[in-house]
């Protein structure tokens, strides 16, 4: 797939912001005209800036999965979509191509569609960094349930709340995870999380750990043998479900920090071009190029760069089950050598911990695959930045350092990738369409 709204130039990236600022119909049709669309807008931008609501390719009808898999089938149906790095690294690793990943989605597409969940259904995925997870959120999305993922270390009490809040009738878990040297038991959690929860009625299981759980007659099914059943009806591809351009695609809450947790709603539409169009120019992502984000898909930076944005750009994505200090501080460097890795996309917090860790995690890492580096999150501090820049890339890899939040859904503010100026600390120049100012 080639990107012809991919900015190569700082003079490039000049002339597109200000052609987003005086007609940004025109160029965000232009974009969004290299997706698969259903039908077509009527208008791109519609509703009102100033007071919060904004709506985007209002009255188009799409789906995200076929842009995310079915437009990749025919040049890409044999290039690894997920690459899946267990936690144990004694564990074999999982390569899912395109056509894999259309197969296993459409499968548990049928799975959800055979229980009686659809179309504005809400669902809650409460799961460990394995591709069953990234699966079950493209089956939701494919079938038009509003997935809302949960962070997998959170507790019963935090996932009560956010079950209750969405009305939830259905939720994905597994048995367990593992985490580093730990298994986290996530259906006993699930149990009692659900002890003050009326409105789930089904619960998928799927067995990572072989952990022995509670199973409840007619509420709780093992994701296995759903599928089985599933193949012995002889279901195959499940025809995507026409989503409106302003129908929700996923809820996200925020951390509760502040108190009672605030579900983040994403459309369809706006938010698929959008976590795209940032993918492809901050990252600079080029064809075969694998992408490795560090994030749990239980924030906002796994649903938008390990999921949505490289998948609808037809990249391979490494999903990373452990932590970077298990069995050692060198994990994230092993598995660069390792995959062959080019984007390398982490956080601040990361970064000043394998820093504290010295140099010998990174003896025998060549690293030499490595083009581009990121860090999202939170600000990078200096010291860190100046550590990443010259023990990780060499003194030469541009680092992209990402601002923006769960409620704007993808990268708003930062250099792109040898394109344009980077600066330590700095997140530099806003994307298009975004007017970046200081208040007061």
């Amino acid at each position: 797939m080639k990107f012809p709204y991919q900015i190569n130039s700082i003079e490039q990236y000049h002339q597109d912001y200000q052609r987003s600022i005086e007609d940004p119909e025109g160029f965000w049709s232009e974009i969004a005209s290299h997706f698969t669309w259903k039908s077509n807008w009527n208008s791109v931008i519609g509703g009102n800036f100033s007071e919060g609501k904004s709506t985007w390719f209002e009255g188009a009808k799409l789906n995200i999965t076929e842009n995310c898999i079915d437009r990749h089938l025919t040049e890409k149906g044999d290039q690894n979509a997920i690459v899946f790095e267990p936690n144990n690294p004694n564990e074999e690793t999982q390569y899912l191509t395109y056509s894999d990943l259309h197969k296993r989605v459409n499968e548990f597409a049928h799975v959800l569609d055979q229980h009686g969940i659809k179309k504005g259904d809400r669902v809650c995925l409460y799961m460990g960094m394995i591709p069953e997870l990234a699966i079950a959120v493209l089956a939701c999305a494919r079938i038009g349930a509003i997935h809302s993922v949960i962070f997998g270390g959170f507790s019963a009490q935090s996932i009560s709340d956010r079950v209750n809040d969405a009305q939830a009738n259905c939720i994905i878990t597994c048995d367990a995870a593992y985490r580093g040297p730990k298994t986290i038991p996530l259906k006993s959690v699930i149990d009692d999380a659900l002890e003050s929860c009326t409105s789930v009625k089904k619960v998928f299981v799927y067995n990572r750990v072989n952990e022995s759980v509670n199973m409840e007659a007619d509420r709780d099914f093992w994701w296995d043998q759903e599928i089985e059943i599933v193949h012995n009806l002889g279901l195959h591809d499940f025809p995507a479900i026409a989503m409106d351009a302003e129908d929700p695609l996923f809820i996200l809450y925020t951390s509760g920090s502040t108190g009672k947790p605030k579900g983040v709603v994403h459309s369809c539409a706006g938010y698929m071009v959008w976590s795209h169009y940032t993918f492809v120019n901050v990252f600079q992502y080029k064809e075969n190029q694998i992408h490795f984000c560090t994030a749990d898909i239980g924030w906002i930076t796994g649903h938008s760069y390990i999921v949505y944005g490289p998948l609808s750009s037809g990249a391979t994505t490494l999903m990373f089950e452990g932590i970077p200090t298990w069995p050692d501080a060198g994990r994230f460097w092993e598995i660069a050598d390792k995959h062959q890795v080019d984007i390398l996309y982490t956080a601040p917090t990361a970064i000043r911990s394998l820093m504290g860790c010295g140099l010998s995690p990174l003896e025998g890492k060549s690293l030499t695959s490595l083009k581009v580096l990121g860090t999202v999150g939170e600000p990078i501090n200096e010291e860190a930045w100046n550590w990443y820049y010259q023990h990780i890339g060499h003194n030469k890899l541009p680092i992209v350092d990402t601002w923006w939040q769960t409620e704007t859904g993808g990268i708003m503010i930062s250099n792109l990738a040898g394109v344009t100026p980077a600066k330590s600390t700095y997140a530099t120049y806003p994307l298009p369409r975004n007017i970046a100012a200081i208040d007061g």
